[in-house]
């Protein structure tokens, strides 16, 4: 006769998560606490992946190598379901791999500035993937068959994704990505060394836990809600949701560290990243070229732009930016009239030049950019040639001055 059976004591999530922060601190340096708390929590996200509608890539990103990102690859490896490490995969090769019998892997990506960088060719089929399995209603959809007995099928992309690389990725992954920016370690910074045959084992325990403490939250994640800061809206809280809810089910201080976490990686990524080269003309316009004038004529918006200091635009796509390019960029964005802008006539006593009015501007600079400086645009504009009605604006080189009433005999020399 057999005693009864032991019921086994319920997982402490603190506790759990407390040890899988406390192996990431043993082989990563990461830059802040706030990656910690992060990376922590997109681990065990992982376990819960069908609990979510959407899950946050996790990009370990670095301008220099030897900077910790592939060793950081390695240890999420460890704690994770069913990972699959690649450098290069084929779009075809990734759908299939998702939806493999065995169950939805975690992808792990490194070097994926080979996949994305300036050398690494057309590689849309995969950004497709990257962007399309972030949501749990993510599909492809791919011909399969011989011949003419083809058929159209679907093929789920979503997944959990984790990428480490140089530089930067395109802005539809960084949107979606918990970004963590690596960096060398400093003379006082020591980690343990990673040994594989060692320390695999150690993170594969880890891992084993955190499915079995998945299994007993699943029914209460799936039905968590959580409340996200003040002020992380739209695709920030698309990302931060799944890994607050995990802190929720975990308990102890994750919920509190989680949320200071969300506020100040979503606030860096705001800060720190590029904005979109769109976003950053129109900023530019506004606070560098226009400062304040009703119109400017394209090639003295070149000239001013080409000038700037730390700016993009004397290296796009390998030129200097172009009347051509100004006016691509531009068109994405519409008037107040809700059409696209486009390069307008501006009329001197010389001629009529192409050129830009800030009136159909204005509503893209009010949409996209952000808050315009402190100092007031009043030094800068008189520092700066302002066109109003009656000044001209014309090319130095065939003679012809650019004259306004403040300023009448300053020539302009235009960029060609």
């Amino acid at each position: 006769m057999t005693g009864p059976e032991k019921i086994p004591a319920a997982v402490d999530g603190a506790a759990l998560l407390g040890e899988v922060e406390a192996f990431h601190r043993r082989f990563n340096v990461f830059p802040t606490e706030a990656a910690y708390v992060a990376v922590t929590l997109w681990d065990a996200h992982a376990h819960l992946l069908d609990c979510f509608d959407s899950t946050p890539r996790l990009a370990f990103l670095s301008p220099e190598p030897g900077s910790g990102k592939s060793r950081a690859l390695e240890i999420v490896e460890t704690l994770v379901p069913r990972a699959e490490a690649t450098v290069n995969a084929s779009p075809n090769a990734l759908f299939r791999l998702v939806e493999a019998a065995e169950g939805r892997p975690t992808l792990l990506f490194d070097e994926i500035d080979t996949v994305f960088g300036p050398k690494a060719g057309d590689n849309e089929p995969v950004r497709g993937f990257l962007n399309s399995g972030y949501r749990r209603i993510g599909t492809m959809l791919r011909c399969v068959g011989d011949g003419a007995n083809q058929s159209v099928q679907r093929f789920s992309s979503f997944c959990a994704v984790a990428m480490a690389g140089l530089g930067s990725l395109p802005d539809t992954i960084l949107t979606r990505s918990v970004i963590i920016r690596m960096r060398k370690r400093a003379p006082n910074e020591h980690v343990e060394p990673y040994r594989l045959r060692l320390n695999e084992k150690e993170g594969h325990a880890l891992r084993d836990r955190l499915a079995r403490w998945a299994d007993s939250v699943r029914d209460q994640v799936a039905d968590s809600w959580p409340e996200l800061p003040e002020g992380v809206t739209d695709r920030p809280a698309d990302v931060w949701e799944p890994l607050l809810a995990v802190a929720e089910a975990a308990g102890g201080d994750w919920p509190r560290r989680a949320r200071a976490a969300c506020l100040e990686l979503v606030n860096a990524a705001h800060d720190s990243d590029e904005a979109s080269l769109g976003i950053r003309l129109l900023t530019d316009l506004r606070d560098k070229v226009f400062c304040g004038a009703d119109r400017m004529p394209t090639a003295v918006i070149l000239e001013m732009l080409l000038a700037l200091d730390d700016a993009p635009w004397a290296d796009v796509d390998d030129k200097p930016l172009n009347s051509r390019m100004l006016s691509k960029l531009l068109g994405q964005y519409v008037t107040p009239a809700n059409k696209p802008i486009k390069p307008r006539g501006i009329r001197t006593p010389s001629g009529t030049p192409k050129g830009y009015y800030a009136d159909d501007l204005s509503d893209a600079w009010t949409r996209y950019c952000p808050p315009p400086p402190q100092e007031s645009a009043t030094s800068a504009t008189s520092a700066t040639p302002q066109l109003s009605a009656g000044d001209s604006v014309a090319d130095d080189r065939h003679g012809v001055r650019h004259s306004l009433a403040e300023a009448a005999t300053a020539p302009l020399r235009i960029a060609g």
